[in-house]
């Protein structure tokens, strides 16, 4: 199967917002093109200039979607430009024009690999697994991930704010609820943190995301009995919410969409242990403010809340 791909050609002050307006249409394979230096700092951590190469930056940015040739591309596209003209009232998103091209499926596989190197997250490493282990990464955490058709490499600023928190709250024993697991980077790096003295349980509504953790483990040699995964919506499937379990976690982490923690609330105070903690991230900023009112109405208390580009992440205890 090909796959269409649209590039919305926006600024590189306007990229998180058009970012954040696509997945709040349940658009996650999205690509930002732009030409500013990614450098160690922005990524988390001290690392070498991961592309050095590339012309000056003019403040321009293209961010890219994927719509597969069975999709109803009419209407998804009208959504989009509905959510262009939205956030032209609110900011300068440039041209906000729109470009089509055709993507092969083996190319839209492959070709991202070209632009995951790795990097550092304090003293995480995360690597790709088509590349070795550098010299002077012997004394760190390293992970390695090949996220395929999932969602996630850890470069992205709400997991990064998500790693952090799990840094500061996780303890040996916990039990903990990685819901949105994606290629499983989070599950992955709690187990690391904990030296496997953790038990995991995973949701995603997507079965591949659930088939690349369980890889993932075997590629960071932890065994499938350290986690259990499930396919489903936490919100509104009684199941999957009896499978998860009540009262029953130390910490549940969320790096998912603000308009998703806002319904998903009322299912996810009941998983949670008096005393656990519930670290969110996926939230744009302008969106603060009603994550933060949904979680205190189900009776959760904000204890913290941290801030990285665009991105918020609000971690709550019950």
């Amino acid at each position: 199967m090909n796959w269409i791909k649209y590039s919305i050609n926006t600024t590189t002050e306007a990229e998180d917002f058009v970012s954040a307006m696509l997945m709040e249409l349940d658009i996650v394979s999205i690509e930002i093109e732009n030409n500013v230096p990614v450098s160690g700092e922005k990524q988390g951590g001290e690392f070498k200039e991961l592309q050095p190469d590339l012309p000056d930056d003019d403040g321009t940015s293209r961010v890219c979607f994927y719509l597969g040739e069975d999709e109803d591309h009419e209407s998804k596209l009208s959504e989009v430009k509905a959510g262009l003209a939205e956030l032209k009232d609110m900011m300068d998103i440039g041209e906000g024009t729109i470009d089509t091209s055709i993507t092969k499926q083996e190319d839209w596989v492959n070709n991202w690999k070209e632009f995951f190197k790795a990097f550092y997250i304090e003293d995480i490493l995360i690597k790709p697994t088509w590349e070795e282990i550098p010299a002077d990464a012997k004394d760190n955490l390293v992970v390695e991930i090949d996220p395929g058709v999932s969602f996630g490499t850890g470069k992205h600023e709400t997991t990064q704010l998500c790693i952090r928190q799990l840094k500061k709250y996780l303890k040996e024993g916990d039990e903990i609820l990685d819901i949105g697991c994606g290629s499983g980077i989070l599950s992955i790096i709690a187990n690391k943190l904990l030296d496997g003295k953790c038990h995991i349980v995973g949701t995603d509504i997507d079965e591949d995301c659930i088939e690349s953790t369980y890889e993932n483990f075997e590629v960071n040699h932890i065994s499938k009995d350290a986690g259990d995964f499930f396919v489903g919506n936490l919100t509104e499937d009684k199941d999957l919410q009896d499978k998860v379990g009540y009262e029953k976690y130390d910490v549940v982490v969320a790096n998912i969409l603000a308009d998703i923690i806002i319904g998903m609330a009322p299912a996810i105070y009941p998983t949670l242990k008096k005393g656990a903690y519930f670290i969110s991230s996926g939230i744009i900023n302008f969106k603060e403010n009603e994550v933060k009112e949904a979680l205190e109405a189900v009776g959760l208390t904000i204890v913290e809340i941290n801030y990285q580009g665009e991105w918020v992440n609000i971690t709550a205890r019950k």
